[in-house]
């Protein structure tokens, strides 16, 4: 006697195998870990550029880094999209955008570059600009992920995991924050984020609440100095199966963050930006470390528009030579049509300018590169 299921419970049981199949094809295992212990960033277990000097400095356990944050720009304002054209096409596509920022990825790694920050709220597209009626946001009005945008993060955390690279992701950017209706949005915005990267098991991503925090255009106030630390603290205790993400803020250029940021923190973000002098950026290390709530525990510059590259001192090189990572921080400069610095948008996300060939050069020689 034969046995026969009957075709609808055939087709219950394949809606639950298509389910539970594409539930399992985004599992994502990791290769890339990184951690911190004292003042060091370890990725797998091991020091960063373990072992290595410059020039007498030591460069072991730095995070040689580059402000990225366009990578998954988009404009949601019709009004003010046409100003991100590409001249090759006359329009813009967020898409184009981002699958060309993966396909540098290689190139920046390849070159030393071990870290970069990506923002949800991207930065100003104009490198700065005191307005900003465009709309570009990972996050809508309530908190929750959209999930275009968050599309592309994943394209671009899954090449950078692939590469060795570490991550700083930003939540927020002042200008754009106000996009989110009201605190309990903001908290939200947090907590998805977080809920987010547990669900894609990405471990290679340090987390940076907002961008600026004392920055006069934030709305809410939650994401100001006196009160930052509590997004900072909720996302740190937000765990999954023991593991943490690690979390700080940054400030504005030359500012020193507070105590209550420092004491709530994993690492030091601080920005170089408006520091007239490379000593200026050593004297921002020293009051820091001086500070009372400050433990043993990274500082790393992840914003800073000074180059002079080719000179004997720079920022780059005072900021190593206080033991703090530094990040590149390149804006503006048209180049028929496109943008070669690495923030004005259409973005040419390759190495096209004399300044980022400076830049990598100088990267590649402290480091010796990623070959």
């Amino acid at each position: 006697m034969k046995f026969y299921i009957p075709f609808f419970l055939l087709s219950i049981l394949f809606f639950f195998r298509v389910i539970y199949e594409s539930k399992a094809q985004q599992v994502y295992y990791p290769q890339t870990v990184v951690n911190i212990y004292q003042e060091k960033f370890f990725i797998n277990g091991v020091p960063t550029l373990e072992g290595k000097t410059w020039r007498g400095y030591n460069i072991e356990g730095l995070l040689p880094n580059a402000r990225l944050v366009q990578g998954i720009f988009d404009d949601l304002n019709p009004e003010t999209r046409k100003l991100w054209k590409y001249p090759d096409t006359g329009q813009w596509d967020a898409e184009r955008n981002n699958l060309e920022f993966v396909d540098a990825m290689s190139s920046w790694h390849k070159n030393g570059l071990l870290a970069f920050t990506i923002n949800l709220q991207g930065g100003s597209p104009m490198g700065y600009s005191k307005e900003q009626p465009w709309h570009n946001s990972a996050l809508d009005e309530n908190g929750d992920l959209r999930k275009p945008y968050m599309d592309r993060l994943d394209r671009i955390l899954k090449k950078a995991d692939e590469l060795g690279m570490v991550v700083i992701l930003g939540i927020f950017y002042f200008g754009q924050d106000q996009r989110l209706k009201d605190e309990k949005a903001i908290i939200a915005a947090v907590d998805n984020t977080i809920d987010w990267l547990f669900e894609k098991g990405y471990r290679n991503v340090l987390i940076e609440i907002s961008n600026e925090c004392d920055n006069r255009a934030y709305d809410h106030e939650i994401l100001k100095p006196h009160r930052i630390h509590e997004l900072i603290d909720r996302a740190k205790y937000r765990q999954k199966s023991g593991y943490r993400f690690l979390v700080s803020t940054s400030f504005n250029g030359g500012s020193i963050p507070t105590d209550n940021v420092i004491r709530s923190s994993d690492f030091v973000l601080i920005h170089g930006n408006g520091v007239g002098s490379p000593a200026g950026l050593n004297n921002m290390a020293n009051i820091i470390r001086n500070k009372d709530v400050y433990r043993p525990m990274p500082i790393v510059n992840n914003e800073d528009d000074h180059f002079d590259f080719d000179q004997p001192m720079n920022h780059f090189i005072a900021s190593i030579s206080s033991y703090v990572s530094w990040g590149y921080f390149d804006y503006r400069m048209e180049n028929e049509g496109f943008n070669d610095g690495f923030q004005s948008v259409p973005v040419n996300w390759n190495i096209s300018s004399e300044r980022k060939r400076g830049f990598f050069y100088l990267l590649r020689e402290m480091t010796g590169g990623n070959d």
